[in-house]
């Protein structure tokens, strides 16, 4: 179970790291989400069983972000078509899991307004996010205590933000120009471990000064994540039914903006140097994977649900 959830955590690092892509909605598509939520909230009474469940997760999560953070994002720039038809199928399989957590009440045509209104706000949010630059580095390295702010504030903004499934921190981030400045740090951090390895000690010397970036930043996520955990879990409890009804309003504004940011605009481009049918036959491909990988991932968890 914990190298499952190892492997589910690699997915949720990924997927906060992608812009468009929300960590939250990643738990929620491999089963881990509500759980998550319960072990944050119950850490201090229930100790070691919620560090024993969150630690891989987190491990997992730490694996993600490092391995996306250059390999990831290079995939999706190489061969965005493919990588992003994969995400599609990741969100298309989980939707099984919210369709069960739905279920539990009667239907009402009311309720859907629960997933209009979350359709429209993630994908308002997301267009907030169009002007911020994935390349943009505001901040280069730490030089001062309003450096430290700045980051503890995006930290928790961004993260308690994305403790809303369906969110995307990395949305969050560009929405205050602070996404080049975190990942810029978490590339430093893995060039300061191969510079490390290397004993080039100049090159990791000039590389830890971002690095130091990514101390306020993770303190202020999590401040940010166990505040927001209290309120979803209290959701969870009272409204779990209506949550997920706002869960397929983001999902599906998630679908769109994975057609957006990395299919529609490369299809002209792609289709120029490969023929247009062998490029649907790979991206259907790429697409029942990612629905294969969320099906497998979540069989685990099922009998929670239950």
């Amino acid at each position: 179970m914990s190298l499952i959830n190892t492997l589910k955590g690699f997915l949720i690092g990924i997927a906060l790291v992608i812009p468009g892509l929300s960590g939250s909605i990643f738990a929620v598509v491999v089963g881990l989400y509500e759980k998550m939520m319960d072990s944050i909230n119950h850490f201090k009474t229930n100790k070691k069983a919620s560090f024993q469940f969150l630690l891989p997760i987190g491990i997992g999560a730490a694996i993600g972000i490092l391995a996306s953070t250059k390999m990831i994002l290079w995939v999706c720039v190489e061969y965005p078509i493919q990588s992003y038809l994969f995400f599609v199928g990741l969100v298309l399989g989980s939707f099984p899991l919210v369709l069960k957590k739905m279920k539990k009440i009667q239907f009402k045509p009311s309720y859907l307004i629960v997933s209009l209104v979350s359709f429209l706000l993630i994908l308002a949010l997301t267009k907030m996010g169009e002007g911020g630059s994935e390349s943009y580095i505001a901040i280069q390295s730490f030089d001062s205590w309003d450096d430290a702010f700045s980051m503890l504030f995006a930290g928790a903004f961004s993260m308690s933000l994305m403790s809303v499934p369906g969110v995307s921190g990395s949305i969050m981030l560009m929405v205050i120009n602070q996404y080049g400045t975190v990942y810029n740090a978490v590339g430093q951090f893995v060039d300061l471990l191969f510079y490390l390895l290397k004993g080039d000690f100049t090159a990791a010397n000039a590389a830890f000064g971002s690095v130091l970036l990514l101390i306020p930043f993770i303190l202020g996520s999590v401040i940010g994540v166990i505040l927001i955990a209290k309120l979803m879990g209290y959701l969870l409890k009272k409204y779990e039914s209506l949550v997920y009804y706002g869960v397929a309003g983001v999902m599906v504004s998630a679908l769109i903006t994975l057609f957006e940011t990395g299919v529609f605009p490369y299809w002209s481009k792609e289709t120029a140097t490969i023929n247009p049918l062998l490029l649907v036959v790979i991206g259907i491909i790429c697409l029942v994977i990612g629905v294969v990988c969320t099906l497998f991932l979540d069989s685990p968890s099922t009998d929670q649900d239950s």
